[in-house]
């Protein structure tokens, strides 16, 4: 998960190997021991995961699936309105199920022969070098966990429902993880951790809240838009800005609440040609030289 899930849910190990996953106490699930319980024991499966072996099978309960349901059955007539094309062929590609929440290892099996990606279990933090670079391998790390029963429409952590509704038909779209792997490859040349920081801040305001214009509307590509029920509605009335990457590379934003700042493309060409151009020819230099000449916006 991103390193922002970490400062909202730490995750430390016991001494019996163990996993605790620290909730905040505004997180819906802070006072249900159940949840908690839950978290827990999907984070240390996920922690005894072994690269070049498939995820492990999470074993979801009645709930968990029900979650899943009222989400995916909540965004199928609102990706059809909100969503950019491609994501949408993405989505009919693959194929995800309604009912019930997929296992990671089903999902990379139906991604493989459409873009080759796979799914890894996240217990918790990834560095971001570490997640950002796992893309350039085609490889793309998630948690395991469903979000809380209490609030299925929303959450402010990268759970199950986001890996795989948000980014998983992203991740079924050969135009989307051509970006994916730039970002990747783009967080391995760089070094410096500022660097690092910005090639994130430009994959967060585009592949994870995107929004472009298509056939004179305004649609969303975002994994973080597309994944919830609620930020779906409320995008278009947000402060919209036109694409610019010195900008987003600079932009402040909260993750405990909806993006009140959104980056509009003109295409989803105009994201590959810019995004992804910007991704493939960055460099510690060409960074710190925007970095040089732009402040940091609020």
């Amino acid at each position: 998960m991103f390193e922002e899930g970490q400062y909202f849910a730490p995750v430390t190990a016991n001494e019996d190997g163990a996993l605790e996953v620290h909730l905040g106490a505004d997180h819906p699930g802070f006072a249900d021991p159940e949840y908690r319980a839950r978290r827990d024991a999907l984070a240390t499966l996920a922690n005894n995961w072994r690269p070049g072996t498939p995820a492990p099978i999470a074993p979801y309960t009645d709930d968990e699936h029900r979650v899943w349901q009222v989400v995916s059955e909540a965004l199928v007539t609102k990706h059809r309105s909100y969503a950019c094309r491609e994501f949408l062929d993405g989505k009919e590609s693959l194929g995800l199920p309604i009912d019930h929440i997929p296992q990671l290892a089903e999902v990379s099996e139906w991604l493989a022969p459409l873009t080759g990606y796979r799914y890894q279990p996240a217990a918790g933090l990834v560095p971001l070098r570490e997640f950002y670079g796992s893309l350039a391998d085609k490889a793309f790390w998630s948690t395991q966990y469903v979000r809380h029963h209490s609030v299925p429409l929303y959450t402010p952590e990268p759970d199950v429902l986001h890996e795989v509704v948000g980014h998983g038909n992203t991740l079924a779209n050969p135009r989307f993880t051509a970006l994916y792997e730039l970002a990747g490859q783009a967080s391995r040349r760089v070094q410096s951790a500022d660097a690092l920081e910005f090639v994130s801040k430009v994959f967060w305001f585009t592949l994870e809240f995107g929004v472009l214009w298509e056939a004179g509307e305004l649609k969303a590509y975002g994994a973080g838009i597309l994944s919830s029920p609620g930020e779906i509605e409320a995008f278009r009335g947000m402060n919209i800005r036109p694409l610019d990457v010195a900008t987003m590379g600079t932009q402040v934003y909260d993750i405990t609440d909806y993006q009140d700042v959104l980056y509009v493309a003109e295409s989803f060409a105009q994201v590959e040609d810019v995004v992804g151009g910007f991704w493939a020819d960055c460099t510690d230099d060409s960074i710190a030289a925007i970095l040089a000449r732009t402040p940091a916006h609020a």
